[in-house]
């Protein structure tokens, strides 16, 4: 069993709703096997490149864990070895790094490099997250969301804060599953705009709000990041005062529906965009989402590498 539509997983529109929908379900097979140390090793002796121009915990550990389980192994390489497009080109990159592995995921700023890397590798690349999109987290995110509320269909997930490489995925996401995405956001941090043309496209169901009191109407899913990424320190102290009013706090949850649930990608600045009291309280799903970044990681790398 394979993804149909392209070798590579570089964005959740970049495959069908059935692609998608067989991740998921790989996702939730395999997550009780691998909690059990009873996941046949289904890929003996392949190996994924891991390549980080960005420094990074989860995605890290999740796909190194998840290759392993599939009975593979991983090599680790920082962007200081490769020197991916100044060094070195994309493309020969991408030609070499194919005769030595049977996979690559590669964690970077331009979304360019990891298209390119794609299109001269002859071996499946993952985008493990890019400036632009963060895919395998919003997938990982949906497995969450099913977890504990059944299908994602129908349900509101609303993003409290920047308009970054996740709310793009999100927006990505409701082009292929019939679900609605509310970004609350301050005025000129509105996401990708060709991203928001491809989802009028498609006809996804969103709002763009500057108001995260009103977007809390309705809500299933309330969804944090930080409100300053990896490479927009310099912004900082802009941004804290452009957030004003964005934290996720009981406050702005008083009159949620007590079945809503609350994810954040992490790293979390605790205290900044999202409080102690959400984080670690009733609401949050926030440490099941980050281990499903490994079991819908892995259905990724088991249904590429098949």
């Amino acid at each position: 069993m394979a993804l149909k539509n392209g070798k590579d997983f570089l964005s959740i529109e970049q495959h069908t709703t059935e692609d998608l929908r067989r991740i998921l379900d790989l996702a939730k097979a395999q997550k009780p096997l691998a909690r059990a140390h009873k996941l046949p090793p289904s890929h003996p002796g392949r190996v994924l490149a891991c390549v980080f121009a960005k420094p990074s915990l989860r995605t890290r550990v999740s796909f190194e864990v998840a290759i392993r389980q599939l009975g593979g192994t991983s090599l680790y390489i920082t962007d200081q070895e490769i020197g991916l497009g100044k060094r070195e080109s994309v493309h020969d990159v991408a030609k070499v790094l194919s005769r030595f592995v049977d996979g690559i995921m590669i964690r970077t700023f331009k979304q360019a490099d990891v298209d390119g890397l794609a299109r001269h590798a002859t071996v499946p690349v993952v985008n493990g997250l890019t400036d632009l999109l963060h895919p395998c987290q919003v997938m990982g995110d949906i497995l969450t969301i099913e977890e504990h509320l059944g299908s994602v269909e129908n349900k509101t997930v609303v993003m409290v804060g920047d308009g970054n490489n996740l709310a793009n995925s999100w927006l990505t996401a409701a082009m292929r599953f019939p679900f609605t995405f509310v970004l609350a956001c301050p005025r000129g941090y509105e996401p990708d705009e060709r991203i928001l043309q491809e989802a009028d496209r498609a006809g996804a169901s969103y709002v763009i709000t500057n108001d995260p009191r009103e977007a809390m109407q309705g809500a299933h899913v309330i969804y944090g990041d930080v409100w300053t990424s990896m490479g927009q320190e310099a912004e900082g102290q802009k941004r804290l005062r452009d957030f004003t009013g964005f934290q996720i706090n009981d406050d702005l949850l008083a009159d949620v529906d007590p079945s809503c649930i609350v994810l954040h990608c992490l790293p979390a600045h605790r205290g900044e965009e999202i409080t102690d009291a959400v984080m670690d309280g009733p609401r949050s799903a926030v440490f099941d989402q980050a281990e499903n970044r490994l079991h819908a990681q892995r259905a990724i790398l088991a249904l590429l590498m098949a």
